[in-house]
């Protein structure tokens, strides 16, 4: 096998050691760092300058650790007599399964589902005839469990996603840059985002509500691949080889005889170019699209933790300067500007 050309998993890593994961993974968007070197070269040729030498894009951000991205959740505790006081609501064997020493340390989606399936029932139970059947006391319970329930559901929401090592890996730092032909989000994995959205939401909008079933297989296709993490990296390799090609044309503008050569064209519209147009336009539509659809759910929670809310600011964000996609806006957005000042100048 050779190492440089996966996608950066757990054969790579015993094989090769850290170090040379890490090389390996800045290989694996090889194919989009020639195409953008390519237009470096032809742009350098077109400005009589040296191609400039290529650096190596920062590190994307590493994701919170568990601990930091989960909210507590007030344990609520009901003593045995009273839960088989509710028996006719269908909780006793789901409340003792979770409270085995297995369902103590059950994946976070497993949890997830078990908060989801008996908030379900105890509110079922409150709109069948069993209250009815019950003394003042034990419906009391039913409706102070059922409101303490409905008030926990988003947060177990928020931890049964973010607890979860499918959708931290979507976010890994072993990952490396998208090739050209793979750049828009995988079907699977936007399927994947509507679902968690629609599960985690549902419930308390009176939306339908997805199979809870499905949970695993869509959390299984975050983990396929992980995407967020590769389209971070594209973007920032994309934002370095724009402002390497800018300082070219800011090198070519400011010799005394910046018009020794021809004018550059506007925009990417040369044959010459238009593949890196192509490839700079595509990327920044997949951005778009992927970073919209992430957002629901890194808002489920009006103050999610600290961690979380700084990293989506930090890397997710489409607005704040220094993150992945404004700083390639900006920088693409510049690098026009300096092909329209060399037209403008030489033309």
């Amino acid at each position: 096998m050779d190492w440089r050309r996966t996608r950066c998993g757990l054969a790579p890593l015993l094989l090769a050691g850290t170090g040379a994961l890490l090389a390996g993974c800045s290989q694996g968007g090889a194919e989009s760092d020639a195409l953008l070197r390519d237009y470096q070269q032809h742009l350098a040729s077109q400005l009589d300058l040296a191609p400039p030498p290529p650096a190596t894009p920062d590190n994307i951000g590493a994701f919170p650790e568990r601990r930091d991205r989960l909210v507590d959740i007030p344990e609520t505790r009901a003593g045995l007599l009273n839960v088989y006081a509710l028996r006719e609501c269908h909780i006793t064997t789901l409340v003792a399964e979770r409270n085995s020493a297995l369902g103590r340390v059950a994946p976070a989606s497993q949890q997830w589902r078990y908060e989801l399936t008996l908030w379900e029932r105890l509110n079922a139970c409150l709109e069948s005839d069993v209250p009815e059947r019950l003394g003042e006391a034990d419906l009391a319970r039913l409706e102070s469990l059922a409101a303490t329930k409905s008030e926990q559901l988003p947060a177990a929401a928020w931890n049964g996603l973010f607890g979860s090592e499918e959708w931290a890996g979507n976010f890994t730092r072993v990952s490396a840059a998208l090739p050209p032909d793979a750049l828009a989000p995988p079907a699977a994995q936007q399927d994947a985002l509507d679902y968690l959205h629609a599960l985690s939401t549902a419930p308390l909008s009176g939306a339908r509500r997805p199979d809870p079933d499905a949970l695993e297989s869509h959390l299984s296709a975050l983990r396929a691949r992980p995407y967020s993490a590769e389209l971070l990296r594209t973007l920032m390799l994309a934002t370095q080889r724009l402002e390497e090609a800018s300082a070219l044309i800011q090198q070519a503008l400011a010799r005394h005889d910046a018009c020794r050569t021809p004018a550059l064209p506007t925009g990417f519209d040369a044959p010459e170019t238009r593949p890196a147009g192509d490839w700079l336009a595509a990327l920044e539509q997949a951005a778009d699209s992927w970073l919209e659809a992430l957002t629901p759910l890194f808002t489920l929670l009006d103050s999610p933790p600290a961690a979380v809310a700084h990293y989506r600011e930090s890397w997710l964000s489409t607005t704040e300067p220094g993150a992945p996609l404004p700083a390639f806006r900006s920088a693409l957005e510049e690098h026009r500007g300096l092909r329209e000042a060399h037209a403008e100048r030489c033309r």
